[in-house]
């Protein structure tokens, strides 16, 4: 019996997706693994369950990183888990950026430091650098075992909890990773990690085991560093929107592009892409931040960039998805301090069934969400656009 014809389709998004792997890994170095398997978690009522979940169950290592970690019920959820791990004997290591998780109630450290926890500061304020104090790490990693790994837009406070229904209960998505892009996630941690600890691993710990392939999404691991010029988040940014040929379609928290970002997104829809943007609408929690993002809407709109903003809550998603066959999660927004100042890790997977989800939750998301017409934006208050131009004075900043 002959075998069977491969689909036209089907050859195309192989071929069309082995262009763009070979494109980004030549642009930013980085190879892409195969064999992974990744699991979307959409909201609080997902993510929270999924995380501790995979706490509880560690039996030697528990690595976490986060920008923000702050004090409630979420967080004294964390402590006690992280906690209870580390005095059955699993490593825990907790690094915390020393400016977003200022607000983290130290009786809460203090129960993780007695359970055995090792908690470090990155860049801690009191003795930091000039030169160095506005840079942070805005990475999100957590990594169990060396076997899974999670990494999204999440941080840990009450505000992420829920299911977005209302202005209390932030939007976003996180994912759960297995196979070899965790080594990825993990080196983005032990890369924050080394500066706050000469101990980098342990041999009668770390294994860096053979990873398995649970599944068949290749993914490609870009970590952004905050120094001087822009990072591979920002090439790795500019690129995919220069490779898409169809339809970008990307949802961020905080979006305030440069010049040079604005015009890629301009060029892109000039040429026929279809390019739609999802941000927060009036329950955003940093109003200047949107004022400087608004400064760009006009020459958007013109090129036929479509722009939204979402309803019920903060919306704090951090995904772009090209062509349908590529999906970029993980924490970098769409602004300076993402692509020049700050700590970033993304993930870039390869993959049509995890975009097919991911564009499906976009769908779903424009049903809240209210589109800005051009017509409309024109027409906004003169006092919005003092403001706006006044905003845009700090881009580099937020």
């Amino acid at each position: 019996m002959a075998d069977s014809p491969i689909e036209p389709r089907t050859d195309a998004v192989a071929k069309r997706i082995s262009t763009l792997r070979r494109a980004l890994e030549g642009i930013i170095g980085v190879p892409a693994t195969e064999g992974n398997r990744v699991e979307v978690l959409r909201n609080g009522n997902e993510i929270f369950p999924a995380m501790l979940e995979s706490i509880a169950g560690a039996t030697r290592t528990i690595d976490l990183l986060t920008f923000i970690y702050w004090r409630g019920e979420i967080g004294t959820r964390f402590a006690e888990a992280l906690s209870a791990r580390a005095r059955a004997g699993v490593r825990v290591r907790v690094l915390l950026d020393a400016w977003g998780s200022l607000p983290v109630d130290r009786s809460l450290l203090a129960q993780m430091d007695e359970a055995g926890v090792h908690i470090r500061w990155f860049r801690p304020l009191a003795r930091m650098q000039v030169r160095k104090a506005n840079h942070r790490t805005h990475r999100k990693v957590l990594v169990i075992d060396e076997e899974i790994g999670f990494t999204g837009g999440v941080g840990i406070a009450d505000e992420w909890n829920g299911d977005a229904r209302t202005e209390h209960e932030w939007r976003d998505t996180h994912f759960r990773v297995r196979g070899p892009a965790v080594d990825g996630l993990r080196a983005a941690f032990l890369d924050n990690w080394v500066e706050t600890d000469d101990v980098l691993f342990e041999s009668t710990v770390d294994r860096f085991p053979d990873q398995p392939q649970p599944g068949s999404t290749m993914i490609q691991a870009v970590r952004g560093a905050s120094e001087i010029g822009s990072s591979d988040i920002s090439t790795l940014l500019l690129a995919l929107l220069q490779l898409a040929s169809e339809r970008v379609r990307i949802t961020t928290a905080y979006f305030v592009p440069d010049a040079q970002l604005n015009d890629r997104l301009s060029s892109a829809a000039e040429r026929g892409v279809r390019v739609e943007i999802l941000l927060p609408g009036p329950n955003a929690d940093k109003r200047f931040v949107q004022l400087a993002g608004e400064s760009s809407y006009a020459r958007l709109l013109e090129s036929g960039v479509r722009i939204w903003h979402f309803q019920p809550s903060m919306l704090h998603a951090k995904i772009m998805t090209i062509d349908g066959v590529v999906a970029n999660i993980g924490s970098a927004n769409l602004n300076s301090r993402s692509t020049e100042l700050d700590e970033e890790i993304n993930l870039v997977a390869f993959d049509p069934d995890l975009a097919r989800v991911l564009d499906a939750q976009f769908d779903d998301d424009l049903e809240r969400s209210e589109e800005i017409v051009a017509g409309r934006w024109e027409h906004r208050p003169v006092a919005q656009r003092v403001l706006e131009r006044a905003a845009r004075l700090l881009r580099r900043e937020i």
